[in-house]
């Protein structure tokens, strides 16, 4: 380590050399190194390989402590090790990055992540299933995050196979809780280990003292007889408290246009009228009843619970539009107990949650792409997205427009060895870039548009044994 800040040696291509020098320049005071940027003669630095890199090395300040080098250069680090006389290491992939990369990033905090609220995944219609399918419905809640599974009866004939269910899921390791209100079936689920009932009211509270006696861990949840008697909430829990069960409270939340505001309303009114009571809510009536996409709605429920102190939820994956809502209340549980805790506005702590959007579009600009376009020499094509447009430009020509069938057509005509291989790809990355401007999302040529905690790494078309260009 030479005296005073580390000298670091970025290695980059001469497409991305404005950007690199202007994220080094920025991040190099907060992150506290010197940096210095060898610009190699190539374009596209995602092309570099290191037996080249070492190759090609230009004459190299003194005292280096680290060469870095782009994310995507393939080879072993050891021969630019060799020829710089300073350890070489892998960046991101994206020069984006590469605050993430020295830990300078915004983003959440060491100790973000904890969370206070319990989520119990239903298996909706649990009695129309199969044993496997039910099993492996609840493996995926759990790996979203759920931590108890709850199997959702039917109205209607008993459920012979509730006890069998029941002793299955236990035997693979999870917590289980029944939502039926058929006696029976409740006996059964209870016997073979289930630990929680939903739901009791003044229909059948008279079956909690059989349950209390016979299986004396269980816990219910208390309704309203309908959802706007508050006062029969109260009936239901003094029978509970005098019998002394457990019990949590859910006053139902009900869909937009049904009493929400009301539902929500009276929430609040529960916790004044019960102040030391756990409290649980069903939020299915809004992700699964309302047409929007989940994440936001489920932030926003999340948040209300955090604030009031509801310490359990009760969700569903049913309608297309909420197949991954088990996991986004995970996630959403984790950044309002950080909010609410730390007294944090909730914003750039959770980048898995934005997921239509990016948070930041980030763009080359009307003039390093003219500049582009100057330097370039080889027939490879640089696809970007920016200003409403998609540009695609090689040493030849340089083409834009908002329409995909437009430019390729034009594309088409100025480049008649245009094979289907190459055709394919760029008509790929076009889909991409429309995507991207359609939604107000960042584009880079062969990564993955970002979905947040969706997000699938994209394998890059380009065949290792390709050389530089």
């Amino acid at each position: 380590m030479t005296a005073g800040r580390p000298r670091f040696l970025f290695v980059t291509g001469k497409l991305a050399e404005p950007a690199l020098r202007r994220m080094v320049d920025e991040l190099a005071p907060k992150a506290g190194f010197e940096a210095h940027v060898a610009v190699l003669p190539i374009t596209v630095a995602a092309l570099l390989t290191t037996n080249w890199v070492a190759r090609h090395l230009p004459p190299l300040p003194p005292h280096l402590d680290r060469v870095i080098l782009p994310g995507l250069c393939r080879g072993e680090v050891e021969e630019v090790a060799h020829a710089a006389g300073a350890p070489a290491v892998r960046g991101p992939n994206d020069l984006r990055d590469l605050p993430e990369f020295f830990g300078k990033a915004s983003g959440p905090p060491a100790h973000y992540g904890r969370f206070d609220i319990e989520i119990l995944a239903e298996v909706n219609h649990a009695a129309r299933k199969s044993l496997d399918a039910i099993l492996a419905e609840a493996r995926r809640y759990r790996a979203s995050g759920a931590d108890v599974v709850d199997l959702g009866c039917d109205p209607g004939p008993i459920w012979a196979g509730v006890g069998e269910t029941v002793r299955a899921l236990k035997a693979d390791g999870f917590r289980v809780s029944i939502d039926s209100f058929n006696p029976e079936e409740v006996d059964a689920a209870l016997a073979a280990g289930a630990e929680l009932v939903l739901s009791v009211n003044g229909s059948n509270v008279v079956h909690a003292r059989r349950w209390h006696i016979m299986h004396p861990g269980v816990e219910v949840v208390a309704i309203p007889d309908t959802p706007s008697d508050l006062d029969s909430l109260a009936r239901t829990v003094d029978v509970l408290r005098e019998l002394g069960i457990a019990h949590r409270l859910d006053p139902i939340l009900e869909p937009i246009g049904f009493g929400f505001a009301a539902s929500l309303g009276r929430y609040i009114e529960t916790r004044r009228r019960f102040p030391d009571a756990e409290l649980m809510m069903g939020v299915g009536n809004l992700t699964e009843l309302t047409d929007s996409d989940t994440t936001g709605l489920n932030v926003l429920l999340a948040g209300f619970c955090q604030e009031l102190g509801v310490r359990s939820v009760l969700t569903t994956e049913v309608i297309n539009w909420a197949r991954s809502a088990v996991k986004e209340f995970d996630l959403a549980r984790r950044l309002v107990f950080h909010a609410v805790r730390e007294k944090v506005l909730p914003k750039r702590l959770e980048p898995n949650l934005v997921m239509l959007r990016d948070p930041k579009v980030y763009e080359q600009g009307e003039a390093a792409l003219q500049e582009l376009a100057r330097r370039v020499t080889d027939r490879n094509y640089r696809i970007f997205a920016e200003r409403g447009e998609i540009h695609v430009l090689n040493g030849s020509v340089y083409l834009r427009g908002n329409d995909p069938f437009e430019v390729f057509a034009r594309l088409q005509a100025s480049d008649p060895k245009l094979d289907a291989a190459h055709a394919f790809y760029l008509g790929y990355e076009f889909a991409k870039a429309v995507t991207a401007l359609t939604l107000g999302k960042s584009y880079t040529q062969d990564q993955a548009l970002r979905w947040g905690f969706l997000t699938v790494p994209e394998t890059s078309h380009r065949n290792p044994g390709d050389p530089p260009a």
